[in-house]
């Protein structure tokens, strides 16, 4: 069964265009080291707020919900990335991402931090319903 990774991080909206570079860097690695699938995500702040995922039976006042910029520490000038990478199981996942984060392309203490690292939010996920 597929196994997902699964990333929320806060990024200065000033640095969209480097977060953007390390993501292809990483999507390759990850891909070379069994990954099915990378998705990065910007959110979108102009999209649906959180109440119209709800019927109108159970919505609340928008502002009664939390959001994925509280959820991520975001701050002034900063937006929230979300990416998932997919494998094809955990045992590939496991074997994958030890050699990922030995990878010398995935040190990048040549550059500037892009985000926090230690804001960032991961897990690993079983799905449970992929229709």
């Amino acid at each position: 069964m597929t196994y997902i990774d699964c990333f929320i991080a806060p990024v200065s909206h000033a640095n969209k265009e480097a977060y953007e570079e390390l993501a292809q860097i990483s999507a390759k690695v990850v891909k070379e080291n069994g990954a099915l699938r990378v998705v990065e995500c910007w959110l979108d702040e102009f999209g649906p707020d959180a109440s119209s995922y709800h019927s109108t039976e159970a919505r609340l006042d928008s502002n009664e919900y939390s959001s994925f910029t509280s959820a991520a520490g975001a701050g002034t000038g900063e937006t929230v990335v979300i990416s998932y990478i997919e494998w094809p199981d955990k045992a590939t996942r496991d074997a994958g991402m030890e050699k990922v984060t030995s990878d010398p392309r995935m040190q990048f203490q040549d550059r500037p931090a892009v985000f926090d690292g230690k804001r960032l939010i991961a897990a690993g996920f079983r799905p449970m319903l992929d229709v």
